[in-house]
């Protein structure tokens, strides 16, 4: 350790001797003499988790010389290096970059970025899935037609026995045939973050941190580069400061604790529980390989999820290369196996980067003054991208709740508040990445079989799915507030994979009228597909455009 600590406060102190961070407590005497009409946040960590937040804080908070303003330091380590494979993003990413302040053509060049409308999923299912002669399906991003009501789904149900059915997706949304087309989501003389189709974005995670942080300190964050060795805290068991392998300690009124697995804060001081559910959600490995493409290629305006033995493969594309990685479950394959995976989809021999992960999330994951958000709070396999939703979510929550001032009343049902609604959503997360695995037909493994063992499946969703053998899905299954996913993307899923279920049946014979309107409906949503690919660019081209006009 580099500074002595005087005794008065417990403090946790941390040390690398080789790859494993050492935990002790020491006493030192409270940090004093700071101005009460202005607040100091510090953020541990940097990356996107970090610097997002800290973007988003710096335009959502009130700044000096208000009189309670924030002021916001993050610190981050050059010895530390940040996960930097998260790709994929979802459509919320659009308002929380336009509320940052920046044009969409800055954020996608800064970042390498191109559009995502969906997600394509490959081999899941276990045989041909409803409308395709192939194991294909999509999870799209648009809305269906009547939003989250069932609409059209009892319809598409009872005409089962069509043999010209289209793909759920595709008979609900004009997306999946814009998808299929290789077509980009709007047009270049579109409003920023806005077009006819609903999108998110892949990007470079690297160059995304990097942007963020500009954004960040253009708007007055101070970066401190250091290593942390110990957290100081109050009497009352509050974080006070951090001390630095070399420097002065780091004083704050709130803190945030995006370091990443490691967890400084809020696992390894302040000792939060870890709630694991590696029992439902098998994957916990990833290996990563990043391949060059050519500068004309086509790029895919979706994610494509390739199932495999023991997990499936992301295929991520970007303007100069494909992101690519195997996830799997270490108790169903091994490592070598793995990348053997990797390399045969590849069919190139470039360097992979093996990442190991724990999955499952904080139960308190804001205690006292100190909140985790990122990959200190929870982590989930790259399934459907919810990693930086879920920062969004966090940050801009911390952001409402830090609003005014906050006595010690206030701060505790904030942070109860916060727990309460976080640890729901990333529990309802769970079970809808759950649902891609045990509604698949695929028996063919020891992985999947396990998968589609009820007794991997939590209770929640084993409820949900036994109803919905004989009824649609319905409001009452969801709390909205706690929901990541709404109730079309579990139908997307479960008839993608073509969920057996007696809902819908007979309805088109028993309700005529309503049957010719929804066959009118079909019939407007194909059109509809048809003129969008024919009036929206090719997806690379609309890119080029957004990455020339920076």
């Amino acid at each position: 350790m580099a500074t002595a600590l005087p005794p008065g406060r417990t403090v946790a102190a941390f040390s690398r001797p080789g790859r494993e961070w050492v935990f002790a407590k020491a006493e030192v005497e409270p940090v004093g003499g700071r101005d009460a009409m202005t607040r100091r946040i510090v953020i541990v960590g940097g990356g996107t988790a970090g610097w997002l937040s800290a973007a988003y804080l710096a335009r959502a908070l009130p700044r000096p010389p208000h009189a309670g303003g924030w002021t916001i330091t993050l610190v981050e380590s050059a010895e530390i290096p940040t996960i930097g494979v998260g790709e994929g993003s979802f459509p919320t990413l659009r308002t929380t970059i336009a509320t940052l302040g920046r044009s969409e053509a800055d954020f996608m060049r800064a970042s390498d970025a191109t559009f995502k409308q969906g997600v394509r999923f490959a081999g899941w299912a276990g045989g041909a899935t409803p409308g395709h002669a192939d194991d294909d399906y999509f999870h799209p991003f648009n809305l269906p037609l009547g939003g989250d009501a069932p609409g059209l789904l009892p319809f598409w149900l009872d005409s089962a026995r069509d043999p010209a059915r289209p793909a759920f997706a595709d008979a609900v949304t004009a997306q999946e045939r814009v998808i299929r087309a290789g077509k980009g989501p709007k047009r270049a003389q579109d409003a920023d973050f806005g077009g006819p189709m609903n999108y998110a974005y892949h990007f470079d995670a690297a160059k995304l941190a990097l942007w963020l942080r500009d954004v960040a300190t253009a708007h007055g964050v101070e970066r401190i580069e250091a290593t942390i060795a110990a957290v100081d805290r109050t009497a009352s068991g509050d974080i006070a400061s951090l001390t630095p392998l070399v420097g002065e300690p780091i004083a704050g009124d709130f803190f945030l604790d995006c370091s990443g697995f490691r967890a400084l804060l809020i696992g390894e001081a302040l000792e939060a529980p870890f709630h694991d559910v590696g029992d439902v959600l098998f994957n916990d490995r990833a290996i990563a390989m990043q391949v060059p493409t050519q500068a004309d290629a086509s790029i895919a305006p979706y994610t494509l999820a390739t199932a495999h033995d023991a997990g499936w493969i992301w295929d991520i594309g970007l303007s100069t290369r494909r992101g690519t990685g195997c996830v799997y479950s270490s108790r169903h394959m091994s490592d070598e196996a793995a990348e053997a995976v990797i390399r045969t989809y590849n069919g190139v021999d470039l360097p992979t980067r093996l990442l190991r992960f724990r999955t499952g999330y904080r139960t308190q994951q804001w205690i006292g003054n100190t909140v985790a958000i990122g990959l200190s709070a929870g982590f989930f396999e790259p399934l459907e991208s919810t990693g930086i939703m879920l920062v969004e979510v966090a940050a801009r929550m911390v952001a409402d709740m830090l609003t005014g001032p906050l006595d010690q009343a206030a701060l505790a049902g904030a942070a109860r508040s916060f727990n309460r609604q976080m640890t729901a959503r990333f529990a309802a997360t769970v079970e809808f990445l759950k649902l891609h695995y045990c509604v698949s037909q695929r028996r063919d493994t020891p992985y999947w079989r396990d998968n589609a063992d009820p007794a991997s499946w939590p209770e929640g969703l084993r409820d949900k799915l036994a109803q919905w053998r004989h009824r649609l899905p319905s409001r009452f299954d969801f709390v909205v507030d706690y929901e990541t996913f709404l109730p079309p993307s579990w139908a997307f899923i479960l008839h993608g994979l073509g969920y057996a279920t007696d809902a819908g049946r007979g309805i088109l014979a028993a309700q005529p009228e309503q049957a010719r309107d929804a066959i009118a409906a079909f019939g407007k949503i194909r059109q509809a597909g048809l003129q969008a690919v024919a009036n929206l660019p090719d997806h690379r081209s609309l890119v080029q455009h957004y990455h020339r006009n920076h």
